[in-house]
């Protein structure tokens, strides 16, 4: 008998947890949400996102930041490829270049996991 076994990425495991202001994260729990934070947790990877997520249509190519920061194309490309691997990014390739868009739901379940006691 075969039993199917879900992995959840940092960012869905967000959204399954209570507030921590309601109940203690489980051990299994805070070593999925760890990486999400542990992602956000650098600065520029923190700056790409904001940049990202309110760039003019709410998507924006490598080419679109790289003026932003004194680091080169590669270096940008691989902080965009850790944020989306923890789920915070989604990405579409077009022609030869990878266009990303912030997945604003995943921030938000961020946001209630951390934030707001009374909500």
């Amino acid at each position: 008998m075969s039993k199917s076994l879900t992995v959840l990425t940092p960012a869905e495991t967000v959204a399954c947890c209570s507030p921590l202001s309601r109940e203690p994260l489980s051990r299994p729990q805070a070593e999925q949400v760890a990486p999400l934070l542990k992602a956000l947790a650098d600065p520029v990877r923190l700056r790409l996102m904001s940049l990202v997520a309110s760039h003019e249509g709410g998507e924006a190519c490598v080419c679109d930041l790289n003026d932003a920061f004194d680091l080169s194309q590669p270096t940008i490309s691989h902080h965009l490829k850790v944020l989306h691997q923890a789920g915070l990014l989604d990405r579409s390739k077009r022609g030869v270049w990878v266009y990303y868009r912030a997945r604003t739901e995943a921030l938000t379940d961020l946001g209630a996991l951390i934030g707001n006691p009374s909500a």
